[in-house]
């Protein structure tokens, strides 16, 4: 539900409980606090497994200790030291004579109730976020905690501490106790890119920028709120132990002088126009801000007189929150176009006839995927009414008309069943919204492509990172993975990182750097040369299980183990076929992998990657090659015959613990049960260390795994 929707019917309850006060209900949201934290969605399903990295944080090493802490079990509550109260609403009306009828209305309450004719307010955005206090003691943040129902709020303290420009010590001079009011958000800008990611990821976009805050602060990692660009800014006052303030002015110097981030710009105003003229000043120099804003908050300014005027059971009578209309137009869907993103995700475009909205024209709208164009049955031609989302995002709000004859959009059969970019072939995976490209040598995706090819825990090429990969792509040097192999050491050196006006040479050095690497990734094992091309479904573990059955990678396209799996469609690794059954095929290697593996490597991507690797003289051999279990005698390996499952964080990456434990003969799953013979953990560790304690499995950290092993 819209903002404006919901305030609408909030607004039509309260008339309604005016007009019929015997039917007013104790527990009707107008007498209670805390609709805001129910609207802004802080229950809203997470995918904890989803880091943004975008906006990973780069801590130093006591920066990370000090600000990400373990997981929490369970939201504790704390009592707020002083109610956390809402603020009352009051409107820009529409279709009416005077749309700023509310707002004069609260000034003259104002006066009246002041017994003055001039009574002085501060104006300043209305930040659309999710409500937070944060209580400092003698300088140190103690807490921060939701609005909850104004008494009593969730402990988010462990999320807070993740925002970056949240300080955690106030330093000298700090009052002995400071309780800040204010919003989380996320910034417009790094919102965008961050549904952009998930729309990448085949991922439900998330639905505005308050949503995706309230979910992310609701989350018991806080490795999650670190990696996502949550930002505060404070704007009000709770409890305070310190050097007397008389106005806001006095509370926003305090802010700046110590450090916290405060609400900007506060104006003033002393009489009726001023105020009318301030509030619409506020209405034009949001649009400039790189966060929502959907109103401005009107305060009065001397902190005694807010005493006088008080509050009531939800909102004090000293302050109100002037909402803007949304701003919406009209306008006609002349075409959808489809984007490939860098991970072959095709994503359609409304093209639309350009209309001015909130400060700017707005000819495109993203629609996410065939799913939402479902579900507002957007078709081509259209009469739609648009409004930006977070005041940046353009969105189709709802559909207002179709054209006589139009037709349901298919995505699928508008682009013919073919990538954009490369014409190769595009397929919906099970579980996902998005189609995608499955073209190895798509261009749309090189830079992607090569820079995974380079990555660390693929053929690991020293030197070779996004930047680096976008520079090539971008020259016009390299366009698939394999071409990193025929570049020489004048041209690498020579590439230009940076732009034609201000050029940034690669150098000698880097490129002999890379070079290097690339030689030594001719004699990579076979299971990094899997996991460095990119096939959708192999991962790691699926790369290493292939290497186990295959001895090289020219005998894979031709596999009968694979050709197997693709005829017994339920095989798992708990049910097999009697030939299957002999290799002992891990659930890593199944049949959807086998379909992707086969269908990669039987497409004209795939032959041409054989071809160019035949050329090249690289045909990675295994390092583990060993099918039939049975016939190998590990018995002498120190862990032979033990099941490990591991938890925790640990020295190493889990998938590395996972290969040593199995280099030493023990086997490695997911779960623990009676039959688990140890429990690896790290810090941490969570519900498997539980489990583990309530079964009697034994628990080692890694001093007593080295000692078992001798």
């Amino acid at each position: 539900m819209s903002d404006a929707d919901y305030d609408k019917l909030f607004r039509e309850l309260v008339v309604l409980e005016a007009k019929y006060p015997e039917l007013q209900d104790p527990k009707s949201p107008t007498q209670s606090v805390g609709r805001d934290d129910q609207r802004s969605g802080e229950s809203q399903l997470e995918l904890p497994g989803v880091l943004i990295t975008s906006f990973k944080k780069e801590y130093t090493a006591d920066e990370s200790k000090l600000r990400i802490g373990k997981p929490i079990r369970n939201f504790q509550q704390i009592r707020h030291t002083v109610s956390m109260l809402s603020i009352d609403n009051v409107f820009e009306l529409k279709d009416v004579e005077n749309p700023q009828a509310e707002l004069i209305s609260f000034y003259q309450r104002l006066r009246k109730n002041l017994g003055s004719e001039e009574v002085q307010v501060t104006i300043e955005p209305k930040i659309d976020g999710v409500a937070v206090s944060l209580l400092y003691r003698d300088g140190t943040l103690d807490y921060a905690a939701t609005r909850g129902d104004a008494q009593t709020g969730d402990d988010i303290t462990h999320n807070v501490r993740t925002i970056r420009n949240v300080p955690l010590f106030l330093g000298a001079g700090a009052p002995r106790v400071l309780e800040v009011r204010g919003e989380i958000f996320m910034p417009n800008l790094a919102f965008a890119a961050m549904n952009a990611e998930r729309d990448e990821a085949g991922l439900p976009a998330f639905a505005n920028p308050r949503n995706a805050t309230a979910g992310t602060l609701k989350q018991l990692d806080p490795k999650i709120a670190a990696k996502r660009p949550l930002a505060l800014i404070a704007h009000g006052l709770g409890a305070y132990e310190g050097p007397p303030l008389k106005t806001e002015f006095d509370f926003h110097k305090l802010l700046a002088r110590l450090g916290i981030p405060g609400n900007q710009p506060i104006l003033t105003a002393s009489s009726q126009d001023e105020l009318l003229a301030a509030v619409a000043r506020i209405g034009v120099v949001r649009h400039d801000f790189d966060y929502g804003t959907d109103g401005a908050v009107v305060k009065v300014a001397d902190l005694s007189l807010r005493e006088k005027l008080g509050q009531t059971s939800r909102a004090p009578r000293w302050a109100a929150a002037y909402k803007f209309l949304p701003e919406q137009q009209e306008t006609t869907l002349e075409g959808i176009s489809i984007q490939v993103g860098r991970t072959g995700v095709l994503t359609p475009v409304a093209e639309l006839t350009p209309v001015l909205i909130s400060g700017s024209t707005v000819s495109r709208a993203t629609l996410h995927n065939q799913d939402e164009i479902d579900r507002k049955d957007v078709r081509i031609g259209d009469t739609v009414l648009i409004e930006k989302a977070g005041e940046i995002i353009p969105a189709i709000v709802r559909v207002i008309s179709h054209l006589p004859d139009s037709k349901p959009y298919n995505l699928f059969a508008a682009v013919s069943g073919k990538c954009p970019s490369c014409e190769g072939p595009i397929e919906q995976e099970d579980g996902f919204v998005a189609w995608r490209c499955t073209n190895f040598q798509c261009p749309a995706q090189a830079v992607t492509r090569i820079a995974h090819f380079a990555a660390r825990k693929a053929l690991d090429i020293d030197g070779l990172g996004e930047t680096v990969a976008e520079a090539l792509v971008r020259r016009d040097i390299c366009h698939t993975p394999l071409d990193l192999f025929i570049l020489n050491k004048d041209k690498l050196a020579k590439l230009n990182l940076g732009t034609d006006d201000a050029a940034r040479r690669f150098g000698e050095k880097n490129a002999a750097k890379v070079l290097a690497s690339l030689d030594d990734a001719r004699e990579k094992p076979l299971n990094r040369w899997l996991f460095a091309m990119g096939i959708r479904h192999l991962g790691e573990s699926a790369a290493k299980e292939l290497s186990r059955l295959h001895q090289k990678l020219s005998d894979i396209p031709n596999s009968e183990i694979l050709r197997e799996l693709l005829n017994d469609k339920r095989a798992t690794a708990k049910k097999q076929n009697a030939f299957l059954a002999q290799y002992n095929i891990t659930g890593d290697v199944g049949p959807a992998v086998a379909e992707t593996i086969v269908t990669f490597f039987n497409s004209e991507a795939g032959h041409h990657v054989l071809e160019k690797m035949q050329k090249l003289g690289i045909d990675p051999k295994s390092d583990n090659y060993l099918p039939v279990l049975d016939e190998a005698d590990l018995s002498s390996l120190p862990l032979a015959g033990k099941t490990f499952v591991i938890t925790g964080t640990l020295s190493m990456e889990r998938g590395e613990m996972k290969s040593f434990i199995e280099s030493k003969g023990g086997k490695v799953t997911g779960s623990v049960s009676a039959k688990t013979d140890y429990v690896l953990a790290g810090d941490g560790g969570g519900s498997k260390r539980d489990k583990a304690e309530k079964l009697g499995v034994p628990i080692l950290d890694e001093a007593g795994l080295a000692e078992l092993i001798g």
